[in-house]
């Protein structure tokens, strides 16, 4: 293969790429626009706290608009030629690749620190989890995560009986197993402090276990997928240095197509 046929197929590689995260990044931003604008029915459907949802859809934001970014440079500078968008496509790429990198360094290396906030985190939830009247918005969501992993407390059950402020209303609705006239209808999430249930109705593992084997479980798949971005993300920046150091410096092209 001829050098200009090499440099045709490599920026037609690239500005199909990068159209992909373009319309990748519009769908991210408009689904992210949904969710904030409508987070009741997301709610209701999904049994979501609002907060969590609302942070979701701010993550989401984030996420299309970098996407949009960067497959809006690197399809113009591929396609029009442009060395300053194609440089800026690289060293963006460039950026977000080694932030990836130390941040997945700085979990590894402070996974136990980590994990020791984690639970001082969730005790603080359980210790100011109000006996009465409705939960605050991160009560919320610490309920839909006891549900949705089913699980009660951190370290176990007992983690409410050591907070307990009041002794009819020792545990939170969402360490019981099934819903009852306390939760309200099926579809809502339990949420509030409950009479103290008998053990077989309530969750008997700890959300700290539950993760754990969740994440022993995933591991494969969650470094699979760390190492396919990271390597596609490689690609991308091995195709755009390419192009970027063989075209044409005085930008003959770009001036014929304005």
């Amino acid at each position: 293969m001829s050098p200009k046929s090499c440099l045709g197929c490599t920026k037609c590689f690239l500005f199909l790429l990068n159209l992909f995260f373009f319309f990748l990044g519009i769908l991210l931003l408009a689904f992210s626009f949904w969710v904030l604008f409508d987070r009741q029915s997301f709610a209701a459907v999904l049994g979501s706290p609002v907060l969590s949802l609302r942070l979701c859809s701010y993550g989401f934001s984030g996420v299309g608009m970098a996407t949009m970014l960067l497959g809006f440079l690197g399809c113009l500078g591929a396609l029009k030629e442009v060395k300053a968008m194609l440089g800026l496509y690289f060293g963006l790429l460039l950026l977000l690749l080694a932030a990836q990198i130390t941040v997945a360094i700085i979990v590894y290396t402070q996974r136990a620190a980590l994990a020791a906030k984690v639970a001082a985190y969730t005790e603080e939830l359980i210790r100011s989890y109000p006996a009465q009247g409705p939960p605050g918005d991160p009560h919320e969501s610490w309920d839909a995560v006891q549900q949705q992993l089913g699980c009660c407390g951190w370290k176990g059950p007992q983690d409410w009986e050591q907070h307990d402020g009041d002794g009819d209303r020792a545990i939170a609705c969402s360490c019981l197993r099934a819903p009852n006239s306390t939760h309200g209808s099926p579809g809502v999430l339990p949420h509030g402090r409950c009479p103290t249930a008998a053990p077989q109705d309530t969750f008997p593992t700890g959300c700290k276990e539950r993760v754990q084997s969740w994440l022993a479980g995933n591991l494969v798949t969650i470094v699979g997928a760390c190492i396919g971005i990271g390597l596609g993300e490689l690609s991308l920046l091995m195709l755009s240095m390419f192009l970027l150091r063989n075209l044409d410096s005085r930008y003959e092209k770009l001036l014929r197509g304005l």
